[in-house]
């Protein structure tokens, strides 16, 4: 099994679980990572990221040559404040408007060998950032309950 994997998004923390946000470039990743800074939110890396296993945990973490910097498109790469590892929370892949459900079932992705809540969102809306505090307040902090459905499987919705 991997044990580590260097993947192309940015990841802050929120209350000191991280966030990685994923996308092609120009999706918008460093973007809402520096509104959600500007929030309160900390960075953990941008563009390139280290997901890491330990335990019942998956770390995230810059790689050391970039750890506390954004690029900041028309300003350039400016340090920030940052946080040097989180155990990830949430996984979000930015998409266009059009590709994001009104109403979508709880969605995860398995990351080196654990389930992560995964979302779409779509970046560059003005409420993009008040949603993801949303969904972490929705997924991570307090998860949606669970139930069996007849063929034993679990769903927490739409059952």
């Amino acid at each position: 099994m991997i044990e580590t994997l260097l993947v192309h998004a940015t990841a802050i923390a929120i209350e000191g679980g991280a966030i990685l946000l994923r996308g092609p470039p120009g999706a918008g990743k460093s973007d809402l990572a520096l509104r959600l800074i500007e929030g309160g939110a900390r960075l953990l890396a941008d563009d390139q990221t280290l997901l890491r296993r330990a335990d019942d945990h998956v770390l995230v973490r810059a790689p050391a040559a970039i750890a506390g910097l954004i690029e900041v498109r028309g300003v350039g790469i400016v340090r920030v404040d940052s946080l040097d590892e989180a155990p990830l929370a949430l996984v979000v892949d930015l998409v266009p408007s059009a590709q994001v459900e009104r109403i979508p079932d709880n969605r995860f992705e398995v990351v080196l060998g654990l389930t992560i809540p995964l979302m779409a969102l779509a970046p560059f809306e003005v409420s993009a950032a008040a949603k993801l505090r949303l969904a972490w307040r929705a997924f991570v902090v307090a998860p949606p309950p669970t139930t069996r459905r007849d063929d034993g499987r679990r769903c927490s919705r739409h059952c």
